[in-house]
């Protein structure tokens, strides 16, 4: 049986680690948690699996709107990764990340209140925190290998990808894709405020969506009981360590503080109920086909 060290390791992410597989890739993500940029030297147990499951959900739900890389979760998936892990197609990826909110809220808030608008798009005067917007947005940003990815505009999202067509492309699949989720997530009790995508091209140059997508790491969902604009929302996500880190005293400079067993439990919890919420099915049951 295939193990992880029989593999070439081609990268490594601040949460995922990419194999190689010959014509196809192993994508495995790790239970790493990064705050500020940072990994944390504590892991948050079954993150990996759910951020995997949750694509896989997703994978399978928005075929009819675009392609994506995944394979299989289970034909060679090493036993050692399993319910962690793909095998997904090679992309040439895109060097631009797909992001589109439907609510004003972090760093595109920060940038609405300083400027009125986001990625070069005006927005209406006299927005709150958090409120939905008239429609959904795309504001895609860079690809930092290190530090913070820079919000650009759409002229020059397309000036990186070299490609206008497929720029427009892009953005009305990664609007399409939001909108398909916020609709599916809001049956279930859950906000989709924003979320962000990563695009490729497959060797006969069809656009395929790739990484993750629809995950607490890529997106931020929140519970729609109790949401209220004018103020920040609780979030199924990492929001929750980024809370405790932001009272902890640290400078957010490298290295991490490791998080506390509380922290760690209460992030475990809110991952794995996005998971069943937005799936409907128990955490259990990917664990099961996956034979995690």
């Amino acid at each position: 049986m295939t193990t992880l060290a029989d593999l070439p390791l081609l990268s490594t992410g601040k949460v995922r680690e990419m194999y190689d597989l010959g014509d196809r890739l192993l994508m495995v993500a790790s239970d790493r948690i990064s705050t500020y940029d940072v990994v944390h030297p504590t892991p948050i147990p079954d993150k990996g699996k759910v951020l995997t499951g949750l694509s896989a959900f997703w994978f399978a739900k928005t075929g009819h709107i675009v392609a994506n890389h995944m394979l299989s979760a289970t034909d060679d998936v090493p036993d050692e990764v399993r319910g962690r892990a793909l095998v997904v197609r090679k992309l040439e990826m895109l060097p631009v990340e797909c992001v589109v909110r439907g609510y004003i809220t972090g760093s595109g808030w920060k940038d609405y209140q300083s400027t009125g608008s986001v990625s070069g798009i005006q927005l209406p005067a006299g927005l709150q925190e958090s409120e939905q917007l008239p429609s959904p947005i795309f504001t895609p940003s860079t690809k930092a290998d290190v530090g913070h990815d820079e919000a650009i505009d759409f002229d020059r999202a397309a000036e990186l990808v070299g490609d206008r067509d497929l720029m427009e492309r892009v953005r009305s699949v990664s609007i399409e894709l939001y909108r398909f989720a916020a609709g599916h997530a809001a049956e279930r009790g859950v906000l989709l405020a924003d979320t962000k995508c990563e695009f490729g091209l497959d060797p006969a140059g069809e656009l395929v969506v790739g990484d993750e997508v629809l995950t607490p790491d890529s997106s931020r969902f929140w519970p729609s009981d109790g949401y209220a604009p004018g103020r920040g929302q609780p979030s199924f996500d990492k929001q929750y360590v980024r809370d405790w880190a932001s009272r902890s005293g640290w400078d957010k400079a490298p290295p991490a503080p490791a998080i506390p067993d509380d922290v760690v439990a209460g992030t475990r919890e809110r991952y794995i109920e996005a998971y069943e919420r937005i799936s409907g099915e128990p955490f259990s049951a990917w664990l099961e086909r996956t034979a995690a």
